[in-house]
């Protein structure tokens, strides 16, 4: 399965210069923990970075800066991972786990931003999968004592 089939679509985007104030009260709005930072391209939306909550509560908050004095573009990280929407999930897993991150920005193969892809979305897909493996091994268990019996 690719990517593209299961990541969220409706992603919440900021610019570099959106105020940290600004940019949680627009994650509390959509009831988010994440912000996808943007620049404009030839009309379209590159992602160039993320902003988390915890970027917010760890790199403000707890270290007493004021948040009114900085931007989302002076806390994201200096680079963005991403993955294509073409990009099957296995590999998208292991991508996610070799760079550390929680989220990755789906883009398609100009870079243009399509969705987001979550932990929680794997997470989810996941237990769904396992439900059907388990419903799989109890009817055959059913079958064969309905044929012995």
């Amino acid at each position: 399965m690719a990517v593209g089939e299961i990541c969220n679509r409706e992603v919440v985007i900021a610019k570099k210069a959106l105020s940290v104030v600004d940019a949680a009260q627009l994650m509390r709005k959509h009831h988010v923990g994440d912000l996808v930072v943007v620049e404009e391209r030839n009309g379209r939306r590159h992602p160039v970075g993320i902003v988390t909550d915890r970027d917010i509560v760890v790199e403000v908050v707890a270290a007493g800066v004021n948040p009114d004095a900085l931007k989302v573009g002076d806390i994201m990280g200096p680079e963005v991972a991403t993955v294509r929407e073409s990009e099957g999930l296995f590999e998208a897993l292991r991508y996610m786990r070799g760079k550390g991150v929680r989220r990755m920005p789906v883009v398609d193969r100009d870079g243009g931003l399509v969705g987001i892809l979550t932990l929680d979305d794997l997470l989810g897909l996941l237990a769904e999968e396992m439900t059907e493996l388990a419903k799989l091994v109890s009817h055959e268990r059913q079958r064969e004592a309905a044929s012995r019996a």
